[in-house]
């Protein structure tokens, strides 16, 4: 009943990041509905990132003909891992446009035969949606792949202080790209829905 610090401390976090949400999507149902997937969506991103960076995880390793390889590594310099993440999300687009606009309407962005420039535009907007793939899941794998390999570099050439400050770079890296993966979900989220006003007012 009475809470202390941490609690207060948590409370504050859920309540900022439920008002961000609310800025982008809109406050009301849309935003009760999305805000559990985004929060769930940064922190398991933000969980992947990190747990490469508990001690003595570079210790495990396999042998193999190569050398030694590392057993534990970063979960999303795992491009399948990220690339089902991205599919999930964009599945979820795909419903929510199909939900808000109809499912015809959501296919008559795509396939208008009705002038030239139409058929073109509908085209884009195809092209646009699988661009959606590539950009969420490359920005993210190639951030995190590229901050491992940074790291790995660094510490092979200097191995006592000069890897520590691409270690915090890489701290500030995994926050920054869940943030950003789960921000990019919650925007594309926001222009799917806002596709049936769009063909109302059209």
């Amino acid at each position: 009943m009475i809470p202390g610090k941490v609690q207060n401390f948590i409370e504050m976090l859920i309540s900022s990041a439920y008002e961000f949400v609310e800025s982008i999507i809109g406050p009301g149902k849309k935003a009760e509905r999305v805000f559990p997937l985004i929060a769930t969506m940064f922190f398991f991103v933000l969980l992947a990132n990190l747990l490469v960076y508990l001690p003595g995880q570079a210790a495990v390793s396999l042998a193999s003909p190569e050398g030694a390889v590392p057993l534990f590594r970063a979960v999303v310099a795992d491009y399948g891992f990220v690339f089902m993440l991205t599919i999930l999300a964009i599945i979820i687009v795909q419903v929510v446009a199909i939900v808000s606009a109809g499912p015809f309407n959501y296919l008559g962005r795509f396939i208008n035969f009705r002038s030239p420039m139409k058929f073109f535009l509908g085209i884009m907007d195809l092209i646009s949606e699988v661009a959606k793939i590539i950009s969420l899941s490359f920005r993210l794998f190639g951030n995190v792949f590229a901050g491992e390999v940074l790291g790995a570099v660094m510490l092979f050439l200097a191995p006592f202080f000069l890897p520590l400050p691409f270690l915090f770079l890489g701290l500030l890296t995994a926050v920054v790209q869940a943030f950003v993966f789960a921000v990019l979900t919650l925007v594309f989220i926001s222009m799917a829905s806002e596709m049936g006003q769009e063909e109302v007012s059209a």
